[in-house]
C-alpha cells in the first residue's frame, strides 16, 4: 500500500466523520443552537477540500465535481471561524464587522474559484483577510476566558486557538511563501490527518451511546433526585451579596474577573463554581451585565432621572459605553433603553 492509498483512505474517513457529524448536529439544532446550524456548511465546506487535497491528479476528482468541491472550500474559513465564535458564546450572532467581513470574504472566493485559475488581485487579499479573521478569532478566545465560568470551556479555549488557529496559520503562510498550488504528499497527508483527527475528538465530544439501546431496555431510569441549591447561609454566599448589594462592585466598569476574585477573598475555583453552578451563569460578563440591567432599569423607572440622557444612565449602571448599554439593553428587554423608559412613565 502507498502512501498515496493511506491519504485517500484518510480523506474518505474525515468526510465521512464530518457529514455524519453535520447529519447529527443539525438534528438537534433546536437544542444546540447555532453551532448545529453552522456545522453543517462547515463539512460541506472542509469535505471539499478535503476532495482536491492532494498532490495527484489520479486521486482527484474532475469535472463538475471537482469544480464544486473546490468553490465549498474557498468558503471553509468563513464558517470555521463563526463556529468557533458561536461554541464559545451562546450570544453570538453574525453581525456588525463579523458578518461584512464573512461575507466579503464569500464574495471574493467565489469570484477566485469561478475564474478557474488564481487572480493576483485577489488571492493576495484573501490571504490578508485570512491573517485577520485567525487573528480575531485567538484574539476572542483568550480575551474571553478569564471571564469563562464554565471550566471545560474555559481549558478549551487554549486547545482550540493553538490548534485550530494554528493550523490556519500555516496553512495561510504556505500558500503566501510557496503559492497556491504547492502541495506535496506529506504536507497534504499531514492537512488531512489533522482534519480527520480533529473530527474524531469531536464525535467524541458529541456522541454519547445509549446503554439501554443495544438490549433494548425500555425501562425509564429513576428521575436524579433535584439539587438541593447552594446555602444561603455560606460565608462565600455572603461575601458575593456584599459585594453586589454594599459595595456595588458591578458599577464599575473597568472590573475584571481577576479583581472579582481579589474582592471575594477566595480560590478562583471556589468563585468560578459558585456563579457558574449556583446562580446559573455562564460568563462573568453576563453575571456582570445583569446587575448592571437591574440598576438601569431601576434608574430608568425613576422620575427623578427622567431628564438624564442615556448616556447618564449607562454609566451610571456600570456600562462602559452607550453602544455596550443599548446592545445588551436589547438583547435581555427586547426594546431599547428610550423605549423601556417610556412603558415606566405610562405606567
Amino acid at each position: 500500500m502507498s502512501w498515496g492509498h493511506v491519504d485517500v483512505a484518510v480523506r474518505i474517513g474525515a468526510i465521512a466523520v464530518l457529514l455524519l457529524l453535520a447529519w447529527l448536529l443539525f438534528r438537534e439544532r433546536a437544542r444546540i443552537g447555532l453551532p448545529g446550524l453552522l456545522f453543517a456548511p462547515l463539512a460541506v465546506c472542509v469535505s471539499g477540500f478535503l476532495i482536491g487535497n492532494t498532490p495527484d491528479p489520479a486521486l482527484r476528482l474532475s469535472g463538475p465535481p471537482a469544480a464544486a468541491a473546490s468553490a465549498a472550500s474557498g468558503f471553509a474559513v468563513v464558517f470555521l471561524w463563526w463556529f468557533c465564535l458561536a461554541c464559545f458564546d451562546p450570544r453570538f450572532r453574525p453581525r456588525g464587522a463579523v458578518l461584512a467581513t464573512g461575507l466579503a470574504w464569500l464574495a471574493l472566493a467565489a469570484a477566485d474559484r469561478a475564474t478557474g485559475e488564481d487572480l493576483p488581485s485577489l488571492s493576495p487579499l484573501l490571504v490578508a483577510m485570512g491573517f485577520g479573521i485567525v487573528a480575531n478569532l485567538v484574539w476572542r478566545l483568550y480575551d474571553e476566558r478569564e471571564g469563562d465560568l464554565i471550566e471545560a470551556r474555559y481549558d478549551a479555549r487554549a486547545l482550540v486557538a493553538v490548534a485550530l488557529g494554528g493550523l490556519l496559520l500555516v496553512d495561510l503562510t504556505v500558500d503566501l511563501v510557496f503559492g497556491f498550488g504547492w502541495r506535496p504528499l506529506p504536507f497534504a497527508l499531514a492537512q488531512n490527518g489533522f482534519i480527520l483527527g480533529f473530527a474524531v475528538w469531536l464525535a467524541g465530544r458529541t456522541i454519547h451511546a445509549r446503554a439501554n439501546v443495544l438490549s433494548f431496555d425500555a425501562a425509564a431510569r429513576p428521575a436524579p433526585a433535584a439539587p438541593t441549591g447552594p446555602d444561603r447561609d455560606d460565608p462565600l454566599r455572603r461575601r458575593l451579596s456584599e459585594l453586589i448589594e454594599v459595595e456595588r462592585v458591578h458599577l464599575d466598569p473597568e472590573l475584571s474577573f481577576a479583581a472579582f476574585v481579589r474582592r471575594m477573598a477566595a480560590p478562583e475555583r471556589a468563585v468560578r463554581r459558585l456563579i457558574n453552578h449556583d446562580l446559573g451563569f455562564d460568563h462573568f460578563r453576563a453575571f456582570l451585565n445583569h446587575h448592571r440591567m437591574a440598576e438601569a432599569r431601576r434608574l430608568l423607572a425613576d422620575p427623578a432621572r427622567s431628564s438624564d440622557k442615556l448616556i447618564a444612565i449607562a454609566l451610571d449602571s456600570g456600562f462602559a459605553s452607550l453602544p455596550s448599554f443599548n446592545r445588551v439593553f436589547r438583547d435581555l428587554e427586547d426594546c431599547t433603553p428610550g423605549e423601556y423608559r417610556s412603558a415606566a412613565r405610562g405606567a
